[in-house]
This record gives C-alpha cells, sequence and structure tokens, in this order.
C-alpha cells in the first residue's frame, strides 16, 4: 500500500492532528484523549506507518540543532540514461535531505544542508560531479517563510 492509495478516515484524521500536537505523546494517552481504544489506536498507527503516510521521525530534526544552518535548493539537469546513477550517488551525499523530480526543465531539485557558505560549495560541488549531472544551479535559502507542515490539510478533510 502506497501513502497515496491510503484513504484517511475521520478517526485517522484525528489521530494525525493528535500527534501533530504532541508526536512523542504515548499511544494510551493519546487513545484516552480522543477516546479510542488502545488497540484502535495502537492498529492505526501501524496501518499509517506501513503504508508510509507517516514520514520518518527524522524529519523532524532541524538540521540548525545538528551543526548545518545553512539550506539550498540545487536544481541539477541530467543526462537522463543516468537518472539511477545519480539518485544512488546523491543518496551517499549525507546533507542531501531530499530530493524530487519535477516537472519542467529542472531534472532533480534538491534540498541540501551545509555548516556555512564555503561548506555549501563542498556539497554543491560533491553534487554536482554525480554521475549523470551535466549542470546544476544553487540557490541558497535564506529563511523558512511556511515550514513543512500538514496540520491545516488535514483540518480540512473534516
Amino acid at each position: 500500500m502506497t501513502p497515496e492509495s491510503y484513504q484517511l478516515d475521520d478517526t485517522d484524521r484525528r489521530i494525525l492532528l493528535a500527534l501533530d500536537e504532541d508526536p512523542r505523546v504515548p499511544t494510551m494517552m493519546l487513545a484516552q484523549r480522543l477516546g479510542l481504544a488502545r488497540g484502535t489506536v495502537q492498529t492505526r498507527m501501524e496501518r499509517l506507518a506501513a503504508s508510509g503516510a507517516l514520514r520518518p521521525n527524522s524529519s523532524r530534526i532541524k538540521p540548525a540543532s545538528i551543526g548545518r544552518g545553512v539550506s539550498a535548493m540545487v536544481s541539477a539537469e541530467l543526462d537522463q540514461s543516468h537518472l539511477d546513477e545519480a539518485i544512488e550517488a546523491l543518496r551517499r551525499i549525507p546533507e542531501v535531505l531530499e530530493c524530487v523530480a519535477p516537472a519542467g526543465d529542472t531534472d532533480l531539485l534538491i534540498r541540501a544542508v551545509a555548516t556555512d557558505p564555503d561548506d555549501l560549495y563542498r556539497v554543491s560541488e560533491e553534487i554536482r560531479l554525480c554521475p549523470g549531472i551535466t549542470r546544476t544551479s544553487t540557490s541558497m535559502i535564506l529563511r523558512d517563510v511556511i515550514p513543512y507542515r500538514t496540520t491545516e490539510l488535514l483540518n480540512r478533510l473534516r
């Protein structure tokens, strides 16, 4: 089951909203807050995790808290015949937080972090030298104005 095929119902939505408020709440306490059986909450949480609907806990860590306060988006053009090699090489770069394949002129859009501008140059060069990547363009992120969120979407499902 993929996250796209998993259909949230009202109970799932309530669980996810409660977890958004307090991600570390124990299952039993979550069940009590929501007026649900512990087994129901546990089963739903397992199903959400197995479907891939929940992001890994590591996505909650702010890079600045681990010494990577500089963020950038790196646009990459590539030789399409080397796409798999490029992605595999990007996976090996710890500073690459995520990589998406958007529509349009950019083949890959990569979110990367670094310790400072000089380190960002090093990370950008490491990305540029991945097999199959023919050209990159790096834009440093000055600040997040709307951080990653899903609460408003969950509230809209009501």
